[in-house]
């Protein structure tokens, strides 16, 4: 069974953002530009991810 998950990669500084997107930001595991995770398709992440979308990139790959 597969399934959807988020690669989440992170495309901009978070010099000069909020308190609140820099911990964000580390929460999603990104530490510095080009950094890339893998997360599942949750409502809790994608809530994260709208938070920061003008610091990240996000892309569906499948899951395994």
């Amino acid at each position: 069974m597969s399934s959807v998950k988020l690669k989440v990669t992170q495309v901009r500084s978070v010099i000069g953002s909020i308190e609140n997107h820099k911990r964000t930001v580390r929460a999603l595991g990104l530490k510095r530009i080009r950094d890339s995770r893998v997360h599942e398709d949750t409502p809790q992440v994608r809530g994260m991810l709208h938070n920061v979308r003008h610091l990240v990139r996000v892309e569906e790959v499948e899951g395994q």
